[in-house]
C-alpha cells in the first residue's frame, strides 16, 4: 500500500509546474521508504541532467561526510529518502550564485514535503543547509543549530532533526572554526542515532548475504 503510495506522489511530483520562474526537471532521490528524510534546498543546474540531487560537486563533499561514519553515496542514496525545500533549479542570480527560491516557491514545494512526511514519518531529519533548516526551526547563524539533536515538529509530525551545513565550495563555513568542529559534532551525533545505526546495520546484512551468494554461485559453477 505504501509503495503504491510513493508511486503516485512521485508521479504527480514530477509533474509539478506551480512555480513558472523555476528550471524543471524535478529532481528527487530514490523512492525509498525511508525512515530517515535529507531535505536539501534546491538542485542547482547540473541535477537535472544528473536525474538526482547532490549529483555535483557539493555531493561530492557531503557523501565523505556520510561514508566517514558507515555509509558511501550508493548505500545513502539507495537507503535515504532525499527531498528539498523546492525541487526545480531556480536560475542564477545576476549578481552570481544560484537564485534563492521566493516564499511562494517555497510555499509551492513545502505541500509536496507534507506528503512525504505523512507517507514516510521519519524518525530522523538531516537538512542541509539553513534555508532548509530554516524550513524546520528558527536560524539565524548555523553555529546556534550545529552540532545538536533537535526535538521538532515537521508538517504535523514529532521528529528529530540534526542539521547540517550546507556542502557548497563557495562557502568556509564548514571547512573553517569553529564550523568544522560543528560540524564534526553533527556527524559522531548523526553515527549514533538509532536510525542511523539500523541503516548501517542493514547495509551491512545485504553485502553479507550477497557475499554469500556470490560464493554459491561461484561453488556451483
Amino acid at each position: 500500500m505504501r509503495e503504491q503510495l510513493m508511486k503516485a506522489h512521485r508521479a504527480a511530483l514530477s509533474d509539478c509546474k506551480k512555480c513558472p520562474e523555476m528550471i524543471g526537471p524535478v529532481v528527487s532521490g530514490s523512492p525509498v521508504l525511508s525512515k530517515i528524510l535529507l531535505i536539501g534546498q534546491a538542485p542547482g543546474d547540473k541535477e537535472g541532467g544528473f536525474g538526482k540531487p547532490f549529483a555535483w560537486t557539493a555531493g561530492k563533499t557531503m557523501f565523505k561526510w556520510f561514508e566517514r561514519i558507515g555509509l558511501d553515496e550508493q548505500a545513502f542514496r539507495q537507503g535515504v529518502y532525499m527531498a528539498a525545500v523546492c525541487r526545480c533549479f531556480p536560475g542564477k542570480n545576476p549578481k552570481g550564485g544560484d537564485r534563492v527560491p521566493s516564499p511562494a516557491e517555497i510555499s509551492h514545494c513545502a505541500g509536496w514535503l507534507q506528503a512525504e512526511m505523512d507517507l514516510l514519518k521519519p524518525d530522523l531529519i538531516l537538512p542541509v543547509g539553513k534555508l532548509a533548516i530554516a524550513q524546520l526551526m528558527p536560524v539565524k547563524k548555523l553555529n546556534d543549530v550545529i552540532g545538536q539533536l533537535h526535538p521538532v515538529t515537521f508538517h504535523g509530525h514529532r521528529t528529530e532533526a540534526i542539521p547540517l551545513p550546507h556542502p557548497s565550495g563557495a562557502s568556509t563555513w564548514h571547512r573553517t572554526e569553529a564550523g568544522l568542529a560543528l560540524l564534526e559534532a553533527a556527524l559522531m551525533i548523526l553515527q549514533q542515532h538509532p536510525s542511523w545505526q539500523q541503516l548501517c546495520q542493514a547495509r551491512k546484512s545485504d553485502n553479507v548475504q550477497l557475499d554469500v551468494d556470490v560464493s554459491e554461485t561461484l561453488r556451483d559453477l
